[in-house]
């Protein structure tokens, strides 16, 4: 009886090692596989040392081996303001107050998307990567505002102004080796900081709209005004060419008609004299005052025609 006890006893402790050693079996083998999606990697350690990167999919560690999986999915966050309660944004003044090139003032608010490039470098450089890359992004932003004027800024420059904060925030965070990398980054928003620079800002823009106004007037005075003056120009040149012509033309038929009463002269001297003498006097006698006198007359009676007209 005792015998049997014993046996009872021994073959119970054998199954209880038996499903304690399955149980231990499981237990690897689940810890041995595990999966990695799409949007993750994992890093694989043993021992505090780095053995591999996973990608997505199905994979096989030893059981004393650590896995770390990471994000690798485009993220995005908010500089130069916060988003409040009621999902409004607010100015962040700390972060969002810029000055530029000119000595302005200018609320610019950014929002940037970025992602996890290098999984190692993430979990092992630093600390609080995204902590450091925000304050890297501001530094960098503040630099390159610096370098533009308010207008620009607030206008023409915004597109130059995003190429150059992304460039400066890449270089960045390639020197610090932090594992994040910029996707993009845009202006939200760009406006004067308080309302009396609003108002300032907006008189100085209407100046310049009142500049511009009166510059494209003046240009279209000059551009209706010079044809007229050329066409004028044109004018006066061609009736002076006519009077030239006609002058030049008149002289030349009183040449010839003096020439032609010269050669008639030559032949014929007292006649062309007597001829010239008697067509003068028709042209001047007709509008004479004939007054006959002595000499010794004190008194001077004119003669009138002893024709009368009826």
């Amino acid at each position: 009886m005792k015998m049997k006890k014993t046996f009872e006893f021994k073959t119970a402790g054998k199954g209880a090692l038996g499903i304690i050693l399955g149980l231990l079996l499981v237990f690897c083998l689940l810890k041995c596989f595990y999966g990695v999606s799409e949007q993750q990697n994992a890093v694989v350690t043993q021992f505090g040392k780095i053995v591999r990167v996973d990608t997505a999919g199905f994979h096989v560690k030893a059981p004393w081996q650590s896995v770390k999986k990471v994000d690798i999915t485009t993220h995005g966050t908010g500089l130069g303001y916060v988003v409040s309660e009621d999902g409004q944004n607010v100015v962040d003044d700390d972060n969002g107050i810029m000055i530029t090139s000119d000595f302005n003032l200018l609320n610019i608010d950014f929002y940037m998307e970025y992602r996890v490039s290098d999984p190692i470098a993430y979990l092992y450089n630093s600390k609080e990567p995204e902590n450091i890359m925000v304050n890297t992004a501001l530094a960098d932003i503040r630099t390159v505002v610096s370098n533009y004027t308010v207008d620009e800024a607030m206008t023409t420059g915004k597109s130059k102004i995003q190429a150059d904060v992304k460039e400066a925030i890449g270089k960045s965070l390639e020197e610090r080796n932090i594992g994040l990398s910029v996707v993009n980054i845009t202006i939200q928003d760009s406006e004067p900081p308080t309302d009396e620079i609003k108002a300032a800002f907006k008189a100085v823009e209407t100046a310049k709209q009142g500049a511009d106004t009166a510059k494209n007037n003046a240009l279209q005075y000059q551009n209706e005004q010079i044809p007229a003056a050329d066409a004028k120009a044109d004018s006066i040149r061609q009736s002076a060419e006519a009077t030239k012509q006609s002058r030049i033309a008149e002289a030349e038929g009183q040449v010839a008609r003096f020439n032609e009463t010269y050669e008639q002269y030559k032949l014929y001297p007292d006649i062309t004299k007597k001829r010239m003498f008697y067509e003068t006097m028709e042209d001047i006698l007709p509008d004479l005052k004939v007054i006959i006198t002595d000499g010794s007359t004190q008194t001077m009676l004119p003669l009138d025609s002893f024709s009368t007209t009826e």
